[in-house]
């Protein structure tokens, strides 16, 4: 690892022992190496510790911290970032996999196009045993010139997973940092692509994985999700409808503390407003893991794009 390495990843984990070595695999196979892997461990039960001490010893790219106490996913995720010191950063998740070239295609992208702010890729949902579950067709506007329509686009769409991919850092601290209510990640990508485009790598490089373990299968109440995220929204402070206003408000507060003109946050806030009060049409919303699967025969080979990372662990 270089003294300042170009890109830091941020990995938040709590009790991840069951995929986390898998991930790790994925991510040190890369082939784009100059970058820094931050891990900080949210004062995990199970193994994830050991396996952290482990990889770390092996690899002098890895920087692991455990914390005290679990403080919440969503206050990790931001306490990661304070740690990590790339021009560019990457969230990554404990239980996701990565094919080889993934952050090598992403940096690409963002040095060939100045303007945007974040590359990611096309990706696919697998199992518990990485097959491919449910594949994705990114259909976002992000990548318009125009913030009015990148942010009308995450307002109606589906959800992507562009919280996961490799953002400029210095973007990211110009944002307010991801906070705990309901949805809190779609306000939060809302306010970033309000600075800049965002670029898709059209290439089926990122393996979202969907198990029971997940925090929002392990979680399945709009509540339960947000303590998980902050324990501090425990208790009759946070009642659901409070949740959900914050929700509301974290897109209005996003279009207000963005750098757009006038008119373009006139624009943005008659968006919020036809949002606010149209009919949410079925499946809106939806993470695409939780919609009914598909046939992935066409794309089993891509998670063989894998199997380096995977080798590397074994041997």
């Amino acid at each position: 690892m270089t003294a300042q390495p170009r890109l830091s990843i941020g990995l938040p984990v709590y009790n991840g022992e069951e995929y986390l070595a898998e991930s790790l695999d994925a991510l040190l196979g890369q082939t784009y190496e100059d970058f820094e892997l931050v891990i900080t461990d949210n004062a995990s039960t199970d193994g994830t510790e050991d396996i952290c001490r482990r990889y770390a010893a092996q690899d002098s790219r890895i920087r692991y911290i455990r914390l005290p106490r679990n403080i919440g996913a969503a206050p990790n995720h931001n306490y990661v970032f304070t740690q990590c010191r790339g021009e560019l950063f990457k969230w990554a998740s404990h239980d996701d996999l990565y094919a080889r070239d993934l952050l090598k295609r992403c940096v690409e992208a963002l040095d060939e196009r100045p303007e945007v702010i974040l590359a990611h890729s096309d990706q696919a949902v697998i199992d518990e045993g990485g097959k491919v579950k449910v594949p994705y067709a990114y259909t976002l506007n992000t990548g318009s010139p125009h913030a009015p329509e990148r942010f009308r686009s995450l307002l109606f769409e589906p959800g992507g997973d562009d919280f996961y991919g490799v953002m400029r850092a210095d973007v990211l601290r110009r944002v307010k940092p991801h906070d705990s209510y309901h949805h809190a990640d779609r306000t939060f990508v809302a306010e970033i692509t309000l600075h800049g485009p965002f670029h898709q790598v059209p290439e089926l490089l990122y393996f979202r994985r969907d198990h029971p373990t997940r925090a929002e299968r392990a979680n399945p109440s709009k509540r339960a999700r947000c303590v998980n995220l902050d324990p501090r929204r425990a208790g009759p402070l946070h009642p659901t409808p409070r949740l959900l206003a914050e929700y509301v408000w974290g897109f209005v507060s996003a279009v207000k503390r963005a750098p757009l003109s006038p008119a373009d946050r006139r624009a943005c806030y008659r968006h919020l407003a036809s949002w606010a009060t149209s009919r949410v049409r079925p499946g809106a919303g939806e993470r695409v893991e939780d919609r009914a699967p598909v046939d992935p025969a066409a794309l089993g080979i891509a998670v063989d794009a894998l199997v380096a990372g995977r080798e590397r662990g074994a041997a």
